[in-house]
């Protein structure tokens, strides 16, 4: 992907549109053939398409501008022979060179940005961690806010839900107009 075009649908800037380019990024269909070439991603559809159930992959990735690149997120159903109502059982989610599927959109985020699994350490003593950077930590706030909004979701309270929800894409914005490396 070369570029990405948006409106906004906020005030002031209401039908602005917002062109990201200048830096090249897996497009959907490489993001969907990573997926399906990740071992642990792959071996588990194939189990679950064995066992009665079938798989249903979300009918829109969704494609996040981030920090100069590109998030992608999907869900991932599971329906029952003979059920009618499919359930979420996965999120899967990718950001650079990452793919991950977790059991929600929080854990998928957290393995992404906070789990140092693939991710490169500068120095090779563990008991000093570096300082996070400001990249780091928005986007630990981001995922806090989310959580917060689902928790206030399943208690009904819709206020609090539009409230985290809006703080946590004001984050996200925030995040994208940061140059790389700040």
């Amino acid at each position: 992907m070369i570029a990405w075009l948006a409106a906004r649908c906020d005030a002031p800037d209401y039908s602005k549109l917002i062109v990201y380019e200048d830096k090249l990024v897996y497009g959907p269909f490489q993001i969907e053939a990573r997926i399906n070439q990740t071992t642990e991603i792959s071996q588990q559809l194939t189990l679950w398409n064995q066992m009665g159930s079938r798989v249903i992959r979300g009918a829109n990735l969704l494609a996040i501008p981030i920090d100069n690149s590109i998030l992608y997120v999907s869900p991932l159903y599971l329906r029952a022979e003979h059920g009618h109502l499919p359930e979420l059982k996965r999120v899967i989610a990718a950001y650079g060179e990452r793919v991950v599927m977790k059991e929600t959109l929080a854990k998928a985020l957290s393995a992404l940005f906070t789990e140092s699994g693939s991710t490169p350490v500068a120095s090779s003593r563990t008991e000093e961690r570096p300082l996070a950077s400001p990249t780091e930590n928005q986007s630990r706030e981001a995922l806090d806010r989310y959580n917060e909004a689902m928790e206030r979701l399943k208690a009904g309270d819709w206020k609090g839900f539009g409230t985290q929800f809006d703080a946590m894409r004001e984050l996200l914005e925030d995040m994208n107009r940061r140059p790389v490396g700040q």
